[in-house]
Order: C-alpha cells, then sequence, then structure tokens
C-alpha cells in the first residue's frame, strides 16, 4: 500500500506541476471481468488482494426517472423498504448481521439508480452474497412495514427539505425546468404521493423493476474470481428470472425554443431572494459531457471559481453563489445560482450570472485555467479510485450509466485531450438564450427585514 501511496504522489505531483497535457501520467487501468447469469443478471469482478475485504455493490436500474406521475418516491421509499426483512431475515437485521462481522453498509437512491453497498472482511463474501439474493427473491412487504417507512420518509423529507431554508430550491428550480421528463420531481417525492400510495403499488414496483436483469453486482476485493462467480451463482441463480420486459418508456423532454422567465413567492423557510440561470444540456457519456465538465470547475467548483468571485467577493450582489453541471443519465441541466445580498437587487445578480456564462461563449480560457481544471479532474480521478468500494463505483456508473464498461478507463485521456476551443464551442451550443431558464425566488416581504440584517436594507 505505501507503494501505491507514493505512485499516486508522484502522479499527482507530475499532474500539478505541468503545464502541457502530454506529461501527465496516466493512472493504472481497472482489471475485471464480465459475466451474465442466466436469469439476467450482470456481474462484474475486479480483484483487489491490497487489503483482505470485498466490498459489494448491487445497481438497481431504477430511480425517480422511473416513477409515474402521482407515484413520485417510490424509488427512495424502496431504498427503506429492503431493509425491512424477507422470509429469512428479520426487519432491520440486514446491517446488524454486517456490523456484527466487522462489516459496514448502506445504500442510496438517485434519479437514474438505486445502489446497495456492503464492505466486509473477504471471508464473509458468502453472507453478503446471500443477503442480497435473499431479499432480491423475497423481500416482506406488508402494511405494517410499509406505514412505517412511510412516515420516516416523510420526516426525512420535512428535515432536508421543507423545513430548511432553501432546501426547496432543487425542487422548484427542475419543476420549472422540466415539463414531460420525470426529472421534473426529485427522488425524495411530494408528500401527496407519499400520502395516496398503497402497499399494492409498493408491490407492483418491487415486482417490475427489482429483478435480476435489471441488476448488476459489483465485487471488488480479495478474491478469487473463478471462485466468487461460483459463488455468485450458487446464491443468485436461484432468483427467477423475470416474466416481463423492463419497462424504459421515459418520456423525453421536448427541446426549449425560447427563454423562460418565471418569479415565485415561497413563504416556507425562505429568508432571501435567489435567483437562478439554468441551461439544459446533453447526457453523461455524450462527447460534450466532458468540455461541459470543464465549464462547470470553471464556473462554479468552490470559492475560487468565476461565478464565486465575481458574485460574492468582487461584485459583493450575493451572500453565496454555487452552481453545477448535472450530468446525468439523460440530459439535465447547468445552473448557477445567486443567494442574493441584502441591499443588492436580484436583477444584478441575474445580469452577473448571464455575464459569466456569456464570457465562455466569447473568450477562449485561459491555458491555465484550463490546465487547472485538468489538474483537478486528475486529482479527483486518482484519489477517487484508491478504494474497492471507489473502484466498486467507476466499474458501475460505466456498466449501468453508460452501458459500456470501458468508459471506466477510457474518460481520463478523453478529459485529458479537452482544448479550449472545445469548452466554447460547447458553451455555443447550450448557453444561449432561447435553452436558458431564469428563475427568481422571492421570501415573503417580511422574511428578507430579519435575514442577516435586523434592521433591514441599509
Amino acid at each position: 500500500m505505501t507503494r501505491w501511496l507514493a505512485f499516486v504522489a508522484a502522479v499527482v505531483g507530475m499532474v500539478v506541476a505541468s503545464t502541457t497535457v502530454e506529461t501527465a501520467v496516466r493512472p493504472p487501468r481497472l482489471e475485471y471481468q464480465l459475466h451474465t447469469l442466466d436469469n439476467g443478471l450482470t456481474v462484474i469482478l475486479s480483484e483487489d488482494h491490497s487489503t483482505p475485504i470485498v466490498h459489494l455493490q448491487l445497481v438497481y436500474r431504477v430511480g425517480s426517472k422511473n416513477e409515474r406521475s402521482g407515484r413520485t418516491g417510490f424509488a427512495h421509499l424502496f431504498e427503506h423498504m429492503m431493509f425491512k426483512g424477507s422470509r429469512n431475515v428479520l426487519p432491520d437485521s440486514h446491517l446488524t448481521l454486517i456490523s456484527r462481522v466487522g462489516g459496514e453498509g448502506n445504500a442510496y437512491t438517485t434519479e437514474d439508480e438505486t445502489v446497495f453497498h456492503e464492505t466486509v472482511p473477504a471471508q464473509y463474501l458468502p453472507l453478503v452474497l446471500w443477503l442480497e439474493a435473499d431479499r432480491m427473491a423475497t423481500l416482506r412487504i406488508d402494511e405494517t412495514t410499509f406505514e412505517a417507512e412511510r412516515q420516516v420518509v416523510k420526516e426525512e423529507r420535512r428535515w432536508r427539505y421543507e423545513d430548511s431554508p432553501f432546501g426547496l430550491l432543487s425542487e422548484i428550480l427542475y419543476d420549472q425546468a422540466y415539463g414531460v421528463h420525470p426529472y421534473k420531481h426529485t427522488a425524495i417525492g411530494s408528500m401527496a404521493d407519499l400520502e395516496a400510495a398503497s402497499v399494492e403499488d409498493v408491490q407492483g414496483f418491487f415486482d417490475t423493476y427489482y429483478v435480476p436483469e435489471n441488476a448488476t453486482l459489483v465485487l471488488v476485493g480479495d478474491f478469487e474470481s473463478a471462485e466468487s462467480l461460483a459463488l455468485v451463482k450458487q446464491y443468485f441463480d436461484r432468483v427467477p428470472k423475470a416474466t416481463h420486459r423492463v419497462p424504459r418508456d421515459i418520456p423525453r423532454e421536448p427541446p426549449q425554443t425560447g427563454e423562460r422567465r418565471v418569479t415565485i413567492t415561497e413563504d416556507q423557510n425562505w429568508p432571501l431572494p435567489a435567483v437562478v440561470v439554468a441551461h439544459h444540456i446533453t447526457y453523461d457519456g455524450h462527447p460534450d459531457a466532458y468540455p461541459l465538465h470543464i465549464a462547470a470547475k470553471l464556473l462554479s467548483d468552490g470559492q475560487s471559481s468565476r461565478i464565486y468571485r465575481r458574485l460574492v467577493y468582487e461584485d459583493q450582489l450575493a451572500v453565496s453563489a454555487f452552481g453545477a453541471g448535472h450530468i446525468i443519465e439523460d440530459p439535465n441541466l447547468f445552473y448557477a445560482v445567486s443567494i442574493v445580498q441584502p441591499g443588492r437587487t436580484p436583477e444584478e445578480s441575474e445580469a452577473a450570472l448571464i455575464g459569466e456564462f456569456d464570457r465562455l461563449k466569447t473568450e477562449l480560457i485561459s491555458d491555465q485555467e484550463l490546465q487547472r481544471a485538468k489538474n483537478q479532474f486528475a486529482r479527483d480521478y486518482i484519489f477517487t479510485r484508491l478504494t474497492v468500494e471507489q473502484k466498486a463505483s467507476h466499474l458501475s456508473h460505466a456498466a449501468v450509466i453508460h452501458s459500456d464498461i470501458t468508459t471506466a478507463d477510457a474518460e481520463f485521456d478523453i478529459f485529458m485531450g479537452i482544448t479550449r476551443e472545445d469548452v466554447r464551442r460547447v458553451a455555443r451550443t447550450y448557453f444561449n438564450e432561447e435553452n436558458r431558464l431564469v428563475l427568481t425566488i422571492l421570501p415573503p416581504a417580511s422574511a428578507g427585514r430579519s435575514f442577516l440584517r435586523p434592521g433591514g436594507d441599509q
């Protein structure tokens, strides 16, 4: 491990010190085997004998975008339900069994997938394989369990979104930016939909999406691939093949053909005006996605980014400014946000945000800016491939989101080859007026006078 860390330090040092992309050292490629079981389960095995542990990721290709209108929040609700027991495991015992052998586990839900993961000492690989296969085949779904988890998710929505200042920002933004694509709603779901759901709805969702052909199992760690594949087959071959085709009929969002301007007054936990400038962009894996990642680092990655420097430090228009290029499986948004400084106007923030987008279209970024962004990417790329969990995440993302496992390694070379002209080209392609949403969210008239400056605007 010491030699590996020394190698990483040397790579990062060479990348950061370099002034041309040719001197960057490429990290080692991931070694893996790819298999498909008779029931449709995709299996990825990657041996890593550096430490005596194994990491398992089971990725179901179902997220909030697979939910239909009126039934939002199901994917996230199922993340909770999957820990409530099965035919052979008592409720809430899944993680207890793992922690007792010195392991850890968790799960998360995104717009595109639901991921369950465990890291355990290598000799307990059969345990986690059995646990995952058992709940895939025999999950416990009953009225009592469902009602308890519905209340848990509702409470999570309250404290993370409704009771948090600016907590509803993403929900408001995506509701306004999308018309038909289910990215219009966030993964937490609406309170009304959570209330309206029935246990029959939940059972139907499970039967539709939690099937082997809609899942990818990734193992990275201290094992022999042939033996591990035999274990995977021993436990997962028993899970029956789905009798239906998993639906993929996600409605496509039509292109926006003119600038949209929306002003909303939000009366719940909204202390200051916020201005959002958003543009629709392409999907993860599209050739334009890579220069857009570079643009995101330049515009909104941290306090040295262009947007933060201008709006917070230089012009003092905002108490905070941030943004993101949200590049995921289907076309999404590139947006920038200003939380307006008391005494300044939303119009000033809007002009500054649009100005920074336009600047990328009219001016080539400097060689130093491009190299710094590449250095940051190289650093992140290397340091997010050190652990067995991180390696599994790279492999699963490539296989599930890109539908091409080779991209787990190929993206490094793509990023290193991006030019200043590429960044300007994608800015001109996506950051145009007809593709723009300007969203202004205002607090109630009384709220802005009590936040940060008790005496009101001065």
